[in-house]
């Protein structure tokens, strides 16, 4: 209880509790930088994220973010605010997983994953781990980069395994494997002849420079794809060239559906696991990380 004083007499006021929620939307502000950003991912006004915020900071007696035409920054306060923010969310979540376990588990370990790293290796990893930890549950989940790692930072996810992570406090990245994106056709051609078949598949940043800087004259592909197996199946149903993973190509490279392009240059595709810093990991994420290295060595791209 606070003692506050009115007209010369004491009076109580109970002390305000913290609001998951509030620690939330500061981290989401904290990620994007705008507050109308914020509640869009938090799919609430954003005048709620603002009445959060102000709630947040009268608690707190500081101001977290200094407000301006270019946008939203933290303060230093606001800095410092940002782990306590991070490890409170993150131990609210895995206590509401924990809770939620059903009997014959102990503890739950959340992984989340690109799309095309699920079939690369996470369903290898899922046995290698139950067999590891069978009192150990498991929930694996789908997405994209940016999703992943917000998640992480949330405390939704334990650890993630994606293309393009990004850097953020109290998480470590570390590289687990490269995959070889190579050029395939469905007819036999040679490098340069770039026609209307051609497939442009986006596999990230990385690869969109490279790309540029190897094929500075190409002009706007006919079709773009964001999903590289989208754009596999629209080859093989109607003909065509692009770039495509070498584990993914092979099995139609062997049957005679897919052609390597002779002379075509390759492209690495870095692939990374995110999780927790040593402070905060138990003992079964540093199995599943282990398990994580175990069938990533067991990949190979030549």
């Amino acid at each position: 209880m606070i003692p506050l004083r009115r007209n010369g007499r004491a009076a109580t006021k109970r002390a305000p509790e913290m609001n998951i929620d509030l620690a939330k939307t500061f981290l989401e502000i904290a990620e994007t930088g705008n507050f109308n950003k914020a509640a869009e991912r938090l799919n609430v006004t954003q005048s709620t994220v603002s009445m959060r915020i102000k709630a947040l900071e009268d608690e707190l007696g500081r101001p977290l973010f200094a407000r301006s035409k270019a946008g939203t920054e933290l303060t230093a306060a606001g800095t410092q605010f940002r782990r306590y923010a991070t490890t409170m969310v993150r131990v609210w979540e895995q206590a509401r997983q924990e809770l939620a376990l059903p009997p014959g588990f102990r503890s739950v370990l959340t992984v989340g994953g690109q799309f095309s790293l699920w079939d690369r290796m996470l369903l290898r990893w899922v046995p290698w781990m139950r067999e590891a930890k069978p009192d150990v549950a498991l929930r694996v989940e789908v997405g994209l980069s940016d999703g992943l790692m917000r998640q992480l930072s949330e405390g939704l996810l334990d650890i993630g395994v994606m293309y393009s992570p990004q850097s953020r406090p109290g998480l470590v990245m570390e590289k687990l494997l490269e995959e070889r994106l190579v050029l395939v056709s469905t007819t036999p051609r040679v490098m340069g002849q770039w026609d209307g078949g051609y497939v442009f598949v986006d596999w990230g940043p990385e690869f969109r420079a490279a790309h540029s800087q190897n094929f500075p004259d190409l002009s706007t592909p006919a079709v773009s794809v964001g999903l590289g197996a989208l754009g596999l199946q629209h080859i093989l149903a109607n003909g065509g060239f692009g770039y495509y993973p070498m584990r993914v190509a092979r099995p139609y490279l062997a049957a005679g559906r897919l052609h390597l392009v002779a002379d075509a240059p390759d492209f690495r595709r870095p692939a990374y696991m995110v999780y927790p810093a040593a402070d905060d990991q138990s003992e079964d994420l540093r199995i599943a990380v282990r398990g994580l290295r175990h069938v990533a060595a067991l990949e190979s791209e030549d």
